[in-house]
């Protein structure tokens, strides 16, 4: 539907007025230069559109997870080395440090189960008895002397007199041969020449705590022992 007549020219006729007027109002109103709001309209614009740049690009998104495909070699190797140690063949044990050594005894008569008994370096004969599984009742175990150590390879006679050593037996004194340092009883070693009972159970306390003798000469390293005594005892002895 066309215009009106005249309605195009009083419209002509308001921008005009309002193009004319708008700088001047404005720089009256606001102090500044319409080229300078220009300026920082123009300023404006590109803050405007940095902010929303920065915005869009710092927008929160979807991490994908990656695939865990890569662990699978480092976990296909371990079945491989697997079967590599069994193709080996089974592995020594090692041994247990400060482990120590087992004394095999054999303790006799008037107890509950006579028979061998294996105990670590160091138990007494109160140990060995328990191991059997204690005394009969109505057994007299005063000739027996509880706290001595043990040595390995003896026997233990509870309720009765202990065996005479037999002839060529290692621990045998006197003409059967020389005392075994690891083997003899308290008894055996207090027969030699210049031992008595203290120094006899000196003799049995270093072996149990060092495992046994390897040497004869290490007699010197037993309390009570000097080089005059020592050199009576080399001869009567064996490790």
């Amino acid at each position: 539907m066309p215009d009106p007549p005249g309605r195009g020219r009083v419209g002509g006729a308001w921008r005009l007025a309002l193009t004319e007027r708008l700088p001047t109002w404005f720089s009256v109103r606001c102090g500044i230069e319409a080229k300078t709001a220009a300026a920082l309209a123009v300023v404006l614009l590109v803050a405007l559109a940095f902010a929303v740049h920065h915005f869009w690009t710092g927008r929160p998104r979807t991490v994908a997870v990656p695939p865990v495909a890569a662990a699978l070699p480092a976990a296909a190797e371990a079945p491989a080395a697997a079967r590599t140690s069994a193709a080996a063949g089974p592995r020594a044990p090692s041994p247990v440090p400060g482990a120590k050594p087992v004394l095999v005894v054999d303790v006799a008569g008037k107890v509950r189960t006579p028979g061998l008994r294996r105990l670590p370096a160091g138990s007494r004969v109160a140990d060995a008895v328990a191991a059997a599984g204690g005394a009969l009742p109505g057994t007299d175990t005063s000739a027996l002397n509880l706290a001595r150590l043990l040595a390995d390879g003896e026997q233990i006679a509870v309720g009765r007199p202990a065996p005479p050593p037999a002839a060529g037996v290692p621990g045998a004194a006197g003409a059967s041969g020389p005392v075994s340092l690891n083997t003899a009883t308290a008894e055996q070693l207090d027969a030699l020449p210049g031992v008595g009972p203290v120094l006899a159970q000196h003799i049995i306390d270093y072996r149990g705590r060092h495992g046994g003798f390897t040497s004869v000469e290490q007699l010197r390293d037993v309390n009570g022992i000097g080089d005059r005594r020592f050199s009576d005892l080399k001869p009567l002895v064996t490790p």
